[in-house]
C-alpha cells in the first residue's frame, strides 16, 4: 500500500489543480528497453507508461491540465492512445532533444492556462509515482518555493573516476540525493530557465540552479522509479501487481 504523508496545512486539491498545468516529455526513443517503439509508449500490464504516468497527475487531484510532448510521427497516434483511454491531455510534437520538448511544451501549457502558477515537469518514466509525492512538489511551490524536487536519499556509495575509470574520491553520500519526478516550478522561474538554456539538459531543476535560484526538496518515494532498462520494467510489472492488490 502506497504510504500516506501527513500535510498539516497543505492546500485542497482543488485549489492546487486551479493553479497547476504539468508537461510530460515523452519524445524519447528508449532503445534500451527493446519494444522498437517510444519508451512512453511501453505497455505495463495493458497500458502504457505514458498513459500510467497522465493518469497519475490527474488522480492526484492537483493538476489543471496536462500537455504530453510526442515523438513528431507519433502525435495522433499517442493522442489516440490517450483519448481512448479517457485521459484529457493535449499532445504537441517533441523536439529534437528533451530541452527542445520541455520547451515547446511549456509553451503550449502557458498558451492553455495562462494564469498557471505551478508547472511540473513530469518523466513518462516514472509512471507510479504516489500521488502524494505529486501533491508535495504542488504544496511546496504554491507555498513560495519557486522549484522544488523530490528525493531519496542515496544508499549506495559513490566513486567519483577520472576519464581512465581511476578513482578520484570518494563522495559523502550523506549529501547525496537521488533525483526523481514531477519536479514543480513558479511558472515565472521555469520560463525564464528555458529562455536561458542553451545546450541539452535532463535535468529542469538544474537549468534553475543555472540562474542562482534555490531548489528545495521534498521527500520521493520508492514507486517513482524511471523504468529504462528491461530489469526496470519487470519491477514496475511487480510494483503494479503489488498496488492493484492492496
Amino acid at each position: 500500500m502506497t504510504p500516506q504523508w501527513d500535510r498539516p496545512g497543505s492546500r485542497t486539491g482543488s485549489e492546487q489543480a486551479m493553479n497547476t498545468v504539468a508537461i510530460v516529455p515523452a519524445a524519447g526513443r528508449g532503445e534500451r528497453l527493446g519494444f522498437g517503439v517510444p519508451k512512453a509508449l511501453v505497455p505495463v500490464r495493458g497500458s502504457a507508461l505514458l498513459a500510467h504516468a497522465v493518469r497519475g497527475l490527474l488522480t492526484a487531484g492537483c493538476v489543471r491540465h496536462v500537455v504530453v510532448a510526442a515523438p513528431p510521427a507519433e502525435v495522433e497516434s499517442t493522442a489516440k492512445l490517450l483519448a481512448d483511454a479517457g485521459l484529457p491531455a493535449d499532445v504537441v510534437p517533441g523536439g529534437a532533444d528533451r530541452t527542445d520538448s520541455v520547451r515547446r511544451a511549456l509553451r503550449h501549457a502557458l498558451t492553455a492556462v495562462p494564469d498557471a502558477r505551478v508547472v511540473l515537469v513530469h518523466d513518462a518514466a516514472r509512471a507510479f509515482t504516489p500521488p502524494q509525492v505529486i501533491q508535495a512538489v504542488v504544496d511546496a511551490v504554491l507555498a513560495g518555493a519557486p522549484a522544488v524536487i523530490p528525493v531519496l536519499p542515496m544508499a549506495d556509495t559513490v566513486k567519483q573516476v577520472d576519464a581512465a575509470g581511476v578513482v578520484l574520491a570518494t563522495p559523502d553520500r550523506a549529501a547525496l540525493r537521488i533525483v526523481q519526478t514531477p519536479q514543480g516550478f513558479d511558472a515565472a522561474t521555469l520560463t525564464r530557465a528555458y529562455a536561458a538554456a542553451g545546450d541539452s539538459a535532463t535535468d529542469d531543476a538544474g537549468l534553475v540552479e543555472k540562474l542562482g535560484v534555490p531548489v528545495a526538496t521534498v521527500p520521493g518515494h520508492p514507486y517513482a522509479m524511471k523504468v529504462t532498462t528491461p530489469f526496470d520494467l519487470a519491477i514496475a510489472e511487480a510494483v503494479l501487481s503489488a498496488v492493484e492488490v492492496s
